[in-house]
This record gives C-alpha cells, sequence and structure tokens, in this order.
C-alpha cells in the first residue's frame, strides 16, 4: 500500500484546509484508514478514522465538530476536511492505512496501522 498525503500549509485560525491522501498499490475495501497528527514534542494521535468499505466515520474529541474525514472510493483518495483551526491543530497529519477488524476499528492504534504516508504539515498562526 502507498500513501501519498498531500494539502498542508499555512492558515490563519479560523481558517480552512483540505488534506488530501492518494491510495495505491491494492483494492481497499477490507480496509480502515485514518488521519493521525503529530506535534513536536508529543506522541502521535488519531484524528480521525474512516472504514473504507461503509464510510462509517469516528473522530478525536478534539477536531469533532470542525473536522470531516471522507474518501472517494473512484479516486482511491480519503480526505480531511479542517475547519475552523485552532493553534493547536499545528502538527504534521499523516494517513495510514490498517486492515479493518472490530479491535482495530475500536481502538485506532497507531501500531495497528501498518502503512502511512509521508506527512504534510499544518501550521495555524494565531
Amino acid at each position: 500500500v502507498q500513501l501519498q498525503a498531500s494539502g498542508g500549509g499555512l492558515v490563519q485560525a479560523g481558517g480552512s484546509l483540505r488534506l488530501s491522501c492518494a491510495a495505491s498499490g491494492r483494492t481497499f475495501g477490507s480496509y480502515v484508514m485514518g488521519w493521525f497528527r503529530q506535534a513536536p514534542g508529543k506522541e502521535r494521535e488519531l484524528v480521525a478514522g474512516i472504514i473504507w468499505s461503509s464510510g462509517s466515520t469516528k473522530y478525536a474529541d478534539s477536531v469533532k465538530g470542525r473536522f470531516t474525514i471522507s474518501r472517494d472510493t473512484a479516486k482511491n483518495t480519503v480526505y480531511l476536511q479542517m475547519n475552523s483551526l485552532k493553534p493547536e491543530d499545528t502538527a504534521v497529519y499523516y494517513c495510514a492505512a490498517a486492515t479493518l477488524s472490530v479491535n482495530v476499528w475500536a481502538t485506532m492504534a497507531v501500531q495497528d496501522f501498518g502503512s502511512w504516508g509521508q506527512g504534510t504539515q499544518v501550521t495555524v498562526s494565531s
């Protein structure tokens, strides 16, 4: 599985960005896709996840109501629409893929995701 993330940049607080993650290398019907982020000095954390086949989603509490994860099955692309951005959203954002299971979907743990994109920097200025 190859993942290519893009769309990061510098934005003022309150602004919006849309990240894209182009996936290739196999069919993704049995996969869960996730967006994670890592700020300097902090551990990588889940932002949002989506089950490729059903479109079911889940979010970290810190982004609920502001971020939306979606996927375009025809384009093999996952998106993260980020609205009402805050300085604390500043981080490197990574997309990742994991084989779907009940446990993986329940925990969305970093260690369960075996395929990662290269990361894209998001910087929110105050």
